[in-house]
């Protein structure tokens, strides 16, 4: 299904990259040259990360033809005697479904009673890697589309155990059993259900080959599903990682710089140490090179007031402090230069097109202010350490906090905790929430406090934080004829490189970074020259949901509309006119989204206008047709109808979910007061009073349109974000007659 996974995040081109990198590999884990291959080019230094190959193959390896640990139904399903069926996870759940959809997926082929499956969180444990790629991640709308295959085949595996279990029981050939939601059916009528059957079953060997259901026969896939852990967070049981209790735990908040990398020049920590409950004030360093200081206390209220009463004083003469006006000064500096190629086209025709459209776009930082703000929970002992956390590598981290506690990775063990958000910044590569933890964990033992520590950041801590979604500025220079032909078309994209310093390191080729430019030029065949320039400045930056699409989406489809509108063209008909012959599922979606509508049909009050955008991301495509007016100077949305087509569905209910909610972030972008900005090195925002976020009363009328498909699924998590914003612009600037050129909008 294509709900299912993260919003957040490990851009297309790298998932491309990694692909590659895994063709060749037939080892049930990640062997030391791939990792050398995916790291060691030119992005993270082993010196670094010296236990990350380690971690992420902790599975032995198993001998051509065996199953890997990711193909073991024991790791995977456990089946009380009741018959319910509990299911684990190998990703992250975080709001997209997967607690879910996977174990619709693994139902499916046990042919299993939807009523009795559960489901629960994995772990770092090798068995848990996505079993594409050999690395332990959710990012990129991988979840289902990765683990479709996996999970059926867990599922049909253990099915074909709980057959022969009964056959062996009733002395019968297994070729006269069959099952039937739960049960297992013999000759004569006798019956055995799977909780009965649960051990002998998973004592037998493990069928290496097995037959999956022909689609046309599913009964749980496809069908519009509550949620597992609907009721858990609708009544407000539901455990997240900030949730996590063990005895003796003790909570830490962090004091940091208000500039990227400062360092601590003076302390004065008598008042907070006089806090009621607080047990220590501890230095640690911060990435960067930068230092903060950690208030352990019985509790989080006591540990902020004891920081609240710190007085410090900072260094920040050594680092770089980032002005956000300076810093556009710069970019378009940098645009007016030449730079790396990513599209070469001949740019000859821009003297004597007949027709020429210029335009720039800016695009601000954005954080990613996930509901539940970062948190870690570390318990160390002698020689071990385990962790409780929602993330989204959980191996990756389980090698930087082996690192940093001076353990072996397997005497680390990292508990996926589910999570309230995260949009990529549980994804980072640095792991920089939880080698905080752990550096205060190893403080804290060392001044005698044994015992578990949850390190927890503030909204503000968090807003405030660094890893944000980079600016971007974009300019065009667009030669076309008066039949909307495109000529010639000269771009310049300026932004900070997210994978430069990361584990994709290596993947910057000529000096660019292709997640800046994905989504560019595509899906329409255009004569495009973009040069891409990275500034490095002290900001942090990191993927946002839908990573380069967030901003490239935006100036294809708006600049598409420029065109149409400027050829007095329609701008579905423009559209499809470019597809050509190819381009299929784009064209499905759009009329889709066009006919639900009723674009073109009906008439629309006074004060409405049409908007149209199409966009694919992370393998599945998403078009929106939308309704919105100007009211009081501001833009309001009214109406949403989305056209997807991300193939086979697992569950119609999870697509609808994603694509409203990444809808709903991706107006978020539009808002006044959307963006993160810095002032002489300090970032100006701290909380939603001043970070703006969409809330319920922008919520537009909303309906989702899936496209049918048999093709094996395809990602959910980010698709739906990229083209909503574009959309609303084209309607705003057929309100207004003027093209909307920047993120949030500004009319004025």
């Amino acid at each position: 299904m294509l709900d299912n996974t993260y919003p957040g995040e490990l851009p297309l081109v790298l998932q491309h990259m990694l692909e590659r990198d895994q063709a060749d590999e037939t080892t049930a884990s990640l062997p030391r040259r791939s990792f050398l291959k995916l790291a060691g080019v030119g992005g993270l230094a082993l010196g670094v990360f010296p236990n990350l190959a380690m971690a992420q193959s902790t599975a032995a390896v198993q001998p051509a033809g065996a199953l890997k640990a990711s193909q073991q139904p024991s790791a995977f399903v456990q089946i009380a005697t009741n018959g319910e069926v509990t299911v684990t996870i190998n990703r992250l759940e975080f709001g997209q479904g997967v607690q879910t959809g996977l174990p619709m997926i693994l139902a499916e082929e046990l042919d299993a009673d939807w009523g009795l499956m559960r489901s629960r969180n994995g772990s770092s444990d090798a068995a848990y890697m996505d079993p594409r790629f050999n690395l332990h991640i959710t990012g990129g709308s991988n979840s289902i589309k990765n683990s479709f295959t996996q999970y059926r085949e867990l599922g049909a595996r253990t099915r074909a155990m709980l057959l022969a279990a009964a056959a062996a029981r009733w002395n019968v050939d297994v070729a006269s059993l069959r099952t039937q939601i739960g049960i297992v059916m013999g000759p004569g009528g006798r019956k055995l259900g799977y909780g009965e059957l649960a051990e002998a079953a998973m004592a037998l060997p493990v069928p290496e080959n097995v037959t999956l259901k022909d689609p046309k026969d599913f009964r749980i896939i496809g069908r519009p599903t509550t949620r597992i852990d609907a009721r858990a967070k609708s009544s407000g049981r539901q455990d997240f990682g900030i949730d996590v209790r063990l005895p003796g735990q003790l909570t830490a908040v962090v004091a940091r710089p208000p500039v990227f990398g400062a360092k601590l020049s003076s302390m004065d920590d008598s008042a907070a140490r006089a806090i009621k409950g607080v047990k220590a004030v501890l230095r640690v360093p911060l990435e960067g090179g930068a230092e903060g200081v950690a208030v352990v206390a019985d509790g989080y209220w006591s540990a902020k007031q004891g920081r609240d009463a710190l007085k410090l004083q900072w260094d920040t003469a050594a680092v770089e402090k980032v002005d956000s006006e300076r810093q556009l000064a710069q970019y378009r500096e940098l645009a007016g230069r030449p730079g790396p190629l990513h599209f070469d086209a001949d740019m000859a025709p821009l003297q004597t097109a007949p027709l020429k459209l210029e335009a720039e776009f800016v695009f601000p930082y954005l954080a990613h202010a996930p509901m539940e703000p970062l948190n870690c929970t570390v318990q160390v002992s002698e020689g071990h350490a385990e962790l409780w956390t929602g993330t989204q590598f959980p191996g990756v981290d389980n090698a930087a906090a082996a690192r940093v506690l001076g353990l072996k990775p397997e005497q680390v063990k990292i508990n996926v905790q589910t999570a309230g958000g995260g949009f990529g910044r549980r994804g980072v590569s640095s792991s920089d929430s939880v080698v905080l933890a752990c550096e205060v964990a190893k403080a804290a033992r060392g001044v005698g406090l044994n015992v578990p520590v949850r390190t927890l950041w503030s909204r503000e801590d968090d807003i405030k934080g660094g890893y944000y979604r980079p600016m971007h500025l974009h300019r065009a220079l667009i030669g076309f004829d008066e039949r909307g032909k495109v000529l010639a078309w000269d771009h310049v994209l300026v932004g900070q490189s997210i994978v430069t310093g990361t584990i994709f390191g290596g993947r910057v080729k000529n000096g660019i970074d292709p997640t800046a430019p994905e989504g560019m030029r595509e899906p329409y065949s255009l004569p495009m020259r973009l040069a891409v320039h990275h500034p490095k400045l002290n900001v942090p930056v990191l993927w946002w949901r839908s990573v380069g699409s967030t901003h490239t989406a935006f100036v294809m489809e708006t600049l598409i509309d420029d065109i149409a509108r400027a050829t007095k063209q329609d701008p579905v008909a423009y559209r499809m006119q470019l597809f050509g012959d190819k381009h299929a599922r784009h064209r499905a979606a759009l009329q889709l989204a066009v006919d639900q509508s009723g674009y073109g049909k009906k008439q629309l009050p006074s004060g409405r206008a049409w908007g149209v955008a199409v966009h694919e991301s992370f393998s599945s495509v998403v078009a929106y047709v939308v309704e919105a007016s100007v009211r009081d100077g501001q833009p309001v949305l009214n109406r949403v109808t989305a056209g997807v087509h991300c193939n086979l569905v697992v569950n119609p209910r999870s697509v609808e979910a994603q694509v409203q909610g990444a809808a709903l972030m991706g107006l978020s972008m539009c808002l006044p007061g959307s963006a993160i900005t810095l002032k002489d090195g300090v970032v100006e925002q701290s909380n939603f009073g001043d970070f703006t976020v969409a809330r319920i009363t922008d919520m537009p009328e909303f309906s989702v349109h899936i496209v049918p498909s048999a093709e094996p699924p395809t990602g959910m998590g980010e698709p739906g974000l990229p083209p909503l914003a574009p959309a609303f612009a084209n309607a705003v600037a057929g309100l207004t007659g003027k093209p909307v050129r920047q993120l949030p909008f500004k009319l004025a």
